[in-house]
């Protein structure tokens, strides 16, 4: 089914785009010719309730339907062009919420439907969102929409409770790394440590990074303040792995949900495409000081309805970002002039090591071979990703099939194995694969 074309107007500027991808909840693989349609929440920021909820689930047609479309062979829609409040909203603090919230509804034959209330749209920025979607059971799943809750920016959440930024770790019984490592799976608790009756969450250890930053800051902002604040999401996270905080408190998580202990996450959470391209190249990333082994805990706030003295504030890195601050100065403003910006040594769960520079035209050798067979079998989910000889040169086959996977998985479309590719390769290796191989 093609979109349905909506209202046009002159002024793209009120425009967000988004583009749905659909996969098995098991299996990971794409959901062909699955069905989706985006619905219009009331202005007064209420979700749709009551029957107009059943309907959008049921695919009956009371609701009025904004935009629809079938996902493709990869589980892929087109952009759908979605009305948005005015890009100015999102760059200074301001009572109007800055984006505007949908209804999302997916059904696919074979699967359990699925809705998410609350998707988040900001003018001229592009979002992904993923859906996976259960098999159908006997009885079936109860019907459980998912709720995106409001940006932490714009929305009413307890203020962080306060910590040091390293942690006094003993070598008497407590289980601590002994180098920083960039996990696999991040196990998010959604709530707050105490709440047993909150679900425990496996996210690949990126996606996890995009869903804070997305939920804590807004993707329109100045590069510089976006860096910035990806590296303190990334040095607050790695501070929690490394040290295994809760592991050693015994719990059976690695971090929460909770704004007054953690960072938000949101499950269901769409992903905006200029975060997404930051934390692809900072991922391995984190906040140190000299002499000191464990990431640093950066603790930050909105600074506009809470203020945090020596933490960052988020409101203020936008500001030191449009007045023409660097990220590590933005940094070294809120952290001191000695934090400094260090790498993990090493990626878990990852087949094989990142080759240390791209792979393009021309190149050969063994890392050619490894990632031509990681494509392969990409390519087998992926039927629109076309088979290639494993043959160890990188030609002009191979070019355009990474450039056909870059374009399924929202990077850059240049052919080129950057580094950003080369782990995304392998990330979704491992997913349809269900190898986790270490090299």
């Amino acid at each position: 089914m093609e979109q349905i074309s909506m209202m046009q107007q002159d002024d793209e500027s009120s425009f967000g785009r988004l583009k749905v991808h659909v996969l098995s909840a098991f299996s990971q693989s794409p959901v062909a010719e699955a069905y989706i349609r985006i619905f219009r929440e009331e202005d007064s920021g209420s979700t749709l309730t009551g029957d107009d909820s059943e309907d959008a689930a049921t695919g009956n047609q009371s609701a009025d339907v904004l935009a629809e479309a079938d996902t493709d062979s990869s589980g892929l829609t087109e952009f759908f062009r979605l009305p948005a409040p005015p890009v100015s909203y999102s760059l200074e603090p301001g009572e109007s919420r800055p984006y505007a919230r949908y209804r999302l509804t997916v059904t696919a034959g074979g699967y359990e439907p699925l809705t998410i209330d609350g998707l988040e749209i900001l003018a001229q920025t592009d979002s992904l969102q993923t859906v996976t979607l259960r098999p159908l059971a006997s009885p079936p799943y109860p019907f459980d929409p998912i709720v995106i809750t409001d940006n932490t920016l714009y929305g009413d959440f307890p203020e962080k409770i306060a910590e040091s930024e390293t942690k006094e770790l003993t070598e008497g019984g407590e289980i601590v790394l002994s180098r920083v490592v960039v996990p696999e799976t991040i196990v998010v608790h959604d709530g707050a440590p105490t709440d047993r009756s909150a679900q425990d969450f496996f996210v690949p250890y990126r996606d996890y990074i995009k869903n804070v930053a997305c939920s804590e800051i807004y993707a329109t902002w100045n590069p510089a303040a976006i860096r910035a604040n990806v590296l303190v999401i990334l040095s607050f996270t790695l501070n929690r792995v490394y040290t295994e905080w809760y592991r050693n408190k015994g719990y059976d998580f690695t971090i929460t949900s909770s704004t007054a202990y953690d960072q938000k996450w949101t499950y269901g959470q769409n992903i905006f495409q200029s975060i997404s391209d930051i934390v692809d190249e900072l991922f391995t990333a984190y906040l140190s000081r000299p002499n000191v082994k464990q990431p640093i805990l950066t603790q930050y706030c909105d600074g506009r309805r809470v203020s945090c003295p020596n933490w960052l504030s988020q409101w203020g890195s936008q500001s030191l970002a449009e007045s023409g601050y660097s990220a590590i100065q933005i940094l070294r403003y809120y952290y001191g002039e000695s934090i400094y910006i260090n790498t993990a040594e090493e990626i878990s769960g990852i087949p094989y090591s990142w080759p240390g520079s791209d792979l393009t035209v021309g190149s050969t050798g063994q890392k050619v071979t490894q990632f031509q067979e990681q494509l392969n079998t990409i390519a087998g989910a992926y039927p629109a990703i076309p088979t290639i000889a494993i043959d160890g040169i990188y030609g002009s086959a191979t070019k355009n099939a990474v450039r056909t996977f870059q374009e399924v998985f929202g990077l850059p479309a240049t052919g080129v194995t950057d580094y950003s590719t080369w782990f995304k390769i392998s990330q979704i290796f491992v997913g349809v694969s269900g190898i986790a191989e270490l090299v």
